[in-house]
């Protein structure tokens, strides 16, 4: 998708001291739909609609993973896992039934297992509250990293770029200096993928 060379050259250029200014995470979505076709923007609009808590219903989901976009299935998927994993050890933390609230879509309520669940379990049983969010945002930030490795310059690798922004943008409000290191990292890998090089930000 070449409307991905117009992120890159929006992106505000970092100091060591930047905030947010008139260029938010707000605009930069709003310039990145403006640049893009109906068809692509229909399913911007699919993920971003999937970052307001009221919208993650059964429904939802039904919908997100039988999208035609493979970054949607796969983001969603995985996101809904995380969900319910958090949802459990909630429930357990508090003594509730372990499946309340649990977003179940098989008919026969199968639990479904993935890859990451030992790890997150891990993240979630931590003591410090900031060092658990700071651990499942790392976790969904390299799962987004693995889904987008062979894309560069399309539809995928633009939905990647703004579900970490909005893990950025979470970030200054829990914490200015880890959104402002984070927004640092992620502008990095852009411009370290659009010059043509496999950026590795550590």
């Amino acid at each position: 998708m070449n409307n991905y060379y117009y992120i890159i050259s929006g992106l505000p250029v970092l100091s060591h001291d930047w905030k947010p200014g008139e260029k938010t995470p707000d605009t930069i979505r709003q310039e990145i739909i403006e640049q893009c076709s109906k068809k692509d923007c229909r399913t911007i609009l699919l993920l971003e609609k999937g970052f307001s808590d009221e919208n993650l219903t059964a429904d939802f989901y039904r919908t997100a993973l039988t999208d035609r976009n493979r970054f949607i299935r796969e983001y969603f998927r995985f996101d809904l896992n995380v969900r319910n994993t958090k949802v459990r050890y909630l429930n357990g933390a508090l003594g509730r039934d372990p499946g309340q609230d649990v977003i179940v879509l098989d008919e026969d309520g199968t639990r479904e297992e993935f890859e990451e669940e030992a790890r997150l379990d891990a993240i979630l049983h931590g003591k410090d509250i900031l060092e658990r969010e700071r651990g499942i945002d790392d976790l969904m930030w390299e799962k987004i990293d693995e889904m987008t490795t062979y894309d560069y310059f399309d539809l995928e690798a633009v939905l990647g770029f703004l579900a970490k922004l909005h893990i950025v943008e979470r970030w200054y409000i829990l914490d200015e200096k880890t959104g402002r290191e984070m927004f640092r990292k992620l502008v990095d890998e852009v411009r370290g993928t659009f010059k043509g090089v496999q950026f590795n930000a550590k």
